[in-house]
């Protein structure tokens, strides 16, 4: 009878992480779609996934969601909700024209990363 050999499994290397995208919207920022079904339309950043480069804005990209009781006071039924959206879809309405704006970055005196409104040279605060 032969005896049992073991093989050792070939070594895969990790897999690498995404990297992270630079966005140019952030939450609680303003923003008007620029492209597909909502286009036109504007609502305000709930949340930023930059390893994924999407955001979900309030009010668009809704979808609809059909849901089972889990718990006792728990009830089921069609949920809609805000999906995520691709950031390249959204335009950053700018604070002072009230109108779309593109944003470029600057380092600030003080070595903050300050975003600048393409449109009206004036600096864009961070409403977080």
């Amino acid at each position: 009878m032969k005896p049992l050999v073991y093989k050792k499994s070939k070594r895969r290397p990790a897999k690498a992480t995404k990297p992270v995208r630079k966005m140019h919207v952030t939450k609680g920022d303003v923003v008007i779609v620029i492209s597909g079904d909502d286009k036109g339309k504007r609502g305000k950043v709930l949340r930023a996934i930059p390893a994924k480069g999407r955001v979900v804005v309030e009010g668009i990209n809704i979808a609809k969601r059909h849901r089972k009781a889990r718990q006792q006071g728990e009830e089921s039924g069609i949920i809609s909700f805000a999906a995520p959206l691709a950031v390249s879809k959204v335009m950053l309405i700018d604070p002072k024209q009230d109108r779309p704006t593109r944003v470029r970055r600057r380092v600030d005196k003080d070595g903050t990363l300050e975003r600048i409104s393409v449109r009206s040279g004036e600096p864009i605060p961070r409403s977080r």
